[in-house]
């Protein structure tokens, strides 16, 4: 055995001996790109007979790998990929960004943030989407008790023993396309040379499984809102009437009603900044849409326009002509938030014992809409859907295929009789003769 400490070069690589009698191969594969250092490819080969040899195959197995550039060309952590694409790529909406960064606080970074990014492969992320189904908490299996609160408190019955509850499909998808678009850029700035989400499957869709309210139930939801305050009857029978999002209403402005022709233009909502203050945006799928109003609707509004001039003639202002529809000042400056209107309407739904939400009387206005014969476009174009119809489609497929069989019913009711068929009988039967003249 040669003595140790020396080296073979060859080319831009070297084996070493190293004084354990182990061989280490090394090949340069240039300057990190963030540490601005030297980086190197290396792997050991144990002390034997055939080590060299071996070290020689290793050697021309990374410089291939430097030349087909398969290699990666930063020790660059998934936390510094996060901080980078963070900053320099993501260009969404202040919401879905506040959604990203809840998610890779949560669960991207605690888990994936402290390893290599050249280092993250299929298999890392099969394992990481099974500690996603496994438990949200990311528990480590131990008994403890889970608090209602991180502050100091008394226990009581909302405190109680941990149990593991995987994270939901939906958010599941949401961190695999939040993992998707940051490889995709460490592969653009050539960090790594294979995305490794390329190499592994999406979380199913979840089905979509949308449960409005029924009509009784509607009808309750709207008396009780009326019977409290006029002007919160409005809010619930204008989200029914329009099936709009619930930042969308609370962003409505009174210029943005057209009582003349009945018509209501939606091409903003309304949403928290990342300082959390309440800002205005374009709308989900960025589309402004110009929705036709019954006209039983156009006097629900023409009444609430009445009632918001009189309590800004009580305080000494003018209703702004811009103003918010549902401001809760009476000049119609200040915009409601959407978190409050939200918690007052389950309020009010609870103590109907209705389970049911705010964003359930978008479902309610689809279903109405398809269950009286509305083509699917139609109701696309109400409620802001994307894709021409194909998302209606797929959320609402239960009630458009009963739509599709009671159309069935009704168009074979305005059918012409059969034509009666002759029967086999009846074609070997002798025709009859007609009576003599």
């Amino acid at each position: 055995m040669a003595r140790s400490g020396r080296r073979r070069q060859r080319h831009r690589g070297e084996i070493e001996e190293r004084p354990s009698g182990n061989l280490r191969v090394k090949v340069y594969v240039g300057t990190d790109p963030l540490t601005k250092r030297r980086r190197y490819l290396t792997e050991s080969i144990p002390a034997g007979p055939r080590a060299y040899e071996q070290a020689e195959k290793a050697l021309t197995r990374l410089q291939n790998q430097v030349d087909e550039q398969r290699h990666p060309r930063t020790s660059a952590t998934v936390n510094q990929l996060i901080d980078k694409w963070l900053t320099d790529v993501v260009d969404v909406a202040t919401s879905t960004r506040t959604t990203y960064e809840g998610n890779i606080r949560k669960h991207i970074r605690p888990i994936l943030g402290p390893l290599q990014v050249g280092r993250v492969n299929a298999e890392v992320i099969d394992s990481f989407y099974a500690e996603l189904r496994r438990c949200r908490d990311h528990c480590n299996g131990r008994r403890r008790t889970e608090h209602r609160t991180d502050r100091p408190h008394e226990c009581d019955a909302r405190c109680g023993k941990h149990k593991c509850r995987g994270l939901a499909p939906s958010s599941r998808r949401q961190i695999h396309w939040i993992l998707s678009g940051m490889f995709t850029a460490a592969m653009r700035w050539r960090w790594i040379a294979v995305n490794p989400i390329d190499q592994t499957e999406a979380p199913a869709q979840p089905a979509p499984n949308p449960t409005p309210p029924s009509t009784e139930e509607a009808a309750r939801l709207v008396e009780e809102a009326w019977n409290r305050d006029p002007d919160w009857g409005t809010f619930v029978w204008l989200a029914m009437a329009l099936g709009a999002r619930r930042g969308e209403l609370c962003a409505l402005r009174w210029s943005d009603i057209d009582l003349t022709n009945g018509l209501v233009f939606l091409q903003r909502a309304l949403t928290r900044d990342l300082a959390g203050e309440l800002v205005e945006k374009s709308t989900k799928t960025h589309q402004h849409r110009r929705v036709v109003l019954d006209p039983e609707t156009v006097e629900v509004l023409a009444e609430h326009r009445t009632r918001c001039q009189a309590h800004a003639q009580l305080v000494g202002e003018p209703l702004a002509g811009d103003g918010y529809v549902f401001s809760p000042e009476p000049g119609g400056c200040t915009p409601p938030a959407p978190a409050s209107i939200s918690q007052r309407y389950e309020r009010m739904a609870a103590s109907l014992r209705i389970r049911t939400t705010l964003h359930k009387l978008r479902h309610y206005s689809a279903t109405e809409l398809i269950a009286a014969g509305v083509d699917v476009r139609t109701i696309a174009g109400r409620l802001g859907h994307g894709g021409g119809g194909a998302t209606t489609l797929r959320v609402y497929a239960a009630w458009v295929s009963e739509a599709d069989q009671r159309a069935a019913k009704s168009l074979a009711g305005r059918m012409p009789p059969r034509p009666r068929r002759r029967s086999a009988m009846d074609l070997d039967a002798p025709a009859p003769i007609p009576p003599s003249a």
